[in-house]
């Protein structure tokens, strides 16, 4: 990988978009760090998943998880289970994962962004649509 200020400038783009949406949604790592990584810096969907779980490593929510449990959002023995099952889920997934060519990967990646989002956008969309029918 070639490091040039270009790179870098990329590479801090994508760390504070992701950074900003985590503290914002909740999403970061596979939503936006694994595609901004394949298409701004053409890595395959292997080097992005495995740069994006690196990542997930450091503990780069700290700040942000901060804001929420200091107003009473956090439930850290659900994060504590969680993060335990993430282990073991994030070792068995990338052994599946590594297995499978990467058309396949991408392919099931994919989808699975585009089903979250149609989910996401049509119950919030009719929700957003009564209020501002109950407005008028």
């Amino acid at each position: 990988m070639e490091w040039s200020y270009h790179t870098i400038l990329i590479l801090v783009m994508i760390g504070v978009l992701a950074g900003i949406l985590s503290g914002f949604v909740g999403v970061g790592g596979g939503m936006v760090i694994v595609p901004a990584l394949m298409y701004f810096l053409a890595l395959n969907q292997f080097q992005a998943q495995g740069t994006s779980l690196a990542v997930l490593m450091l503990p780069v929510g700290f700040l942000g998880v901060m804001n929420y449990y200091k107003t009473g959002n956090v439930h850290i023995s659900y994060a504590l289970v969680i993060g335990a099952a993430f282990v073991f889920g994030s070792y068995f997934g990338s052994k599946l994962a590594l297995r499978l060519p990467e058309y396949k990967v991408k392919f099931f990646f994919g989808l699975l962004m585009l089903y979250i989002a149609v989910q996401m956008t049509w119950k919030s969309g009719f929700k957003w649509w009564a209020e501002q029918a109950s407005q008028s």
